[in-house]
């Protein structure tokens, strides 16, 4: 078994779609070098009425002491974006290799894909 952990960031009030092109630049690429260098790593853009939220789950159970947090997190300020972030919590039961991870699609659709 590979521990997996996830977090989450809220932002409120929700970005429209058209704000998050960086972020959704930064996920793609971080997915992209997660499969090259053999990690698990998955961000996904979920656009809600009330919040956008940026769920991640990741083998490194460092969370937000990752680069990849720290260029989300200047995103956001440059968005002057208010946001919080979860701290990780284990995901148990998800066996190493398992491609339970969807891949980035880039959508960010309110659906999750």
């Amino acid at each position: 078994m590979k521990d997996l952990w996830a977090y989450a960031y809220k932002v409120v009030p929700p970005q429209p779609p058209q704000r998050l092109g960086t972020i959704r630049t930064l996920l793609k690429d971080e997915t992209a070098a997660a499969h090259d260098s053999a990690r698990t790593w998955s961000g996904r853009l979920v656009l809600e009425p009330d919040a956008t939220h940026i769920l991640i789950v990741s083998d490194d159970a460092r969370g937000r002491d990752h680069p990849i947090n720290r260029d989300l997190e200047a995103e956001l300020d440059r968005l002057d974006a208010a946001y919080s972030v979860t701290e990780p919590l284990a995901v148990a039961g998800h066996p190493e290799g398992v491609e339970w991870l969807a891949a980035y699609s880039g959508k960010g659709t309110g659906n999750g894909a």
